[in-house]
């Protein structure tokens, strides 16, 4: 009697009955079985790359045994093409024979260090050495890549991040390399290749220009900013994608009062990589030095009246649609590490322009 009571109470009280169960419980199962969906297909995805690659060794050493290699290829390829087909279906076109030999000569020299991937330390290697991390849709995309310092850096990246396809068409399409190369020496350059980005400091994390295409605003700002800001809310996601890794949002338009003044940060995200908050302004025309000043002021609020004591310094970032760089200079501190200037284009940039500017340095 009094354990039924109790329950009855308990139930008004926010506390389940006997035959109820929390959502919470429910959701957490439920996020169990999609996550072991995902690990079985991404299991089945890798497995048909390293078998892709295999039957491109495959095609390759048969193709050594004739006498006429070039027409000997040709003659393999189409035969094993309508042998594959009649006994599995679709996906062994022609075509298809040729991308998975290619896949096979550009990655059978090819590897990525070890130490990039330390939790894969377990998956197999093909005889060559080499081990595959994405789905075949990925290294269909990669292989179009020339530059193999280029191709390493999309590919570390696509594993470190966990992106998709179709984020990783988005970076190689806005120029992500050669705009994180700018702002680097060759020694760092080369390491891009090698470890991928590496966030240790602020102006790691800080790209210039940011490219916002996603917004499908026009190139000429006939938009206001708050007309920028509020298209940047609806598209958080790819937003989040351009400003790189450990970011997430907190609030736009925060309010900072002090001395009975109002004054609003149009953005306000916290990156969990760097322990600090970052702050961002938007301007839609050329960057003025009050524009800094201004940031300068947000940043050290936050410094003082926001951040916890085990959290490093605010970061402001001003997106502006254009800037002198050596008023950003003169207005800085020859040392500054938190304040930061930035363009963005709502376009995406020209590849060619950006390689040629990075082979004059």
């Amino acid at each position: 009697m009094v354990n039924a009571v109790i329950m009855r109470l308990s139930g008004k009280c926010g506390v389940l009955h006997m035959n109820e169960v929390s959502n919470e419980f429910l959701n957490r199962v439920s996020s169990l079985i999609k996550e072991a969906k995902k690990n079985v297909k991404t299991a089945v995805n890798i497995a048909m790359v390293y078998t892709y690659f295999e039957i491109g060794r495959m095609i390759i050493e048969e193709e050594q045994n004739g006498d006429n290699r070039a027409e000997y290829g040709k003659y393999i390829i189409k035969n094993l093409s309508s042998f594959l087909t009649e006994h599995y279906g679709k996906g062994y076109s022609v075509d298809n024979l040729k991308l998975i030999r290619r896949f096979y000569t550009i990655y059978k020299t090819d590897s990525i260090g070890e130490t990039v991937f330390p939790q894969f330390k377990n998956y197999p290697a093909t005889v060559t050495g080499r081990k595959f991390y994405l789905s075949w849709s990925h290294y269909l995309k990669l292989m179009r890549i020339t530059n193999i310092e280029e191709r390493h850096f999309y590919e570390i990246e696509s594993v470190k991040n966990d992106w998709s396809l179709s984020e990783l068409k988005r970076q190689y399409d806005s120029s992500l390399y050669e705009r994180l190369a700018l702002s680097k020496n060759k020694d760092e350059v080369m390491l891009l290749s090698q470890k991928g980005q590496i966030i240790e400091k602020p102006a790691d994390a800080i790209k210039d220009p940011y490219v916002l295409e996603f917004l499908q605003l026009p190139e000429l700002p006939v938009y206001s900013e708050s007309e920028l800001e509020n298209k940047i809310i609806d598209h958080l996601q790819q937003f989040l994608l351009e400003l790189g890794k450990g970011y997430t949002f907190v609030g736009r338009q925060v309010r900072l009062t002090f001395d009975e003044e109002h004054f609003k940060v149009d953005l306000v995200f916290f990156n969990r990589i760097l322990k600090c908050f970052v702050l961002i302004d938007l301007k839609i025309g050329e960057l003025k030095h009050q524009d800094i000043g201004q940031m300068q002021m947000y940043v050290n609020y936050y410094d003082r009246k926001v951040k916890l004591e085990d959290e490093n310094n605010t970061i402001g970032i001003i997106l502006c649609k254009d800037k002198k760089q050596s008023i950003v200079e003169m207005t800085l501190p020859e040392n500054n590490n938190q304040i930061f200037a930035s363009k963005f284009q709502t376009v995406l940039p020209s590849k060619e322009e950006l390689q040629n500017i990075l082979n004059e340095e």
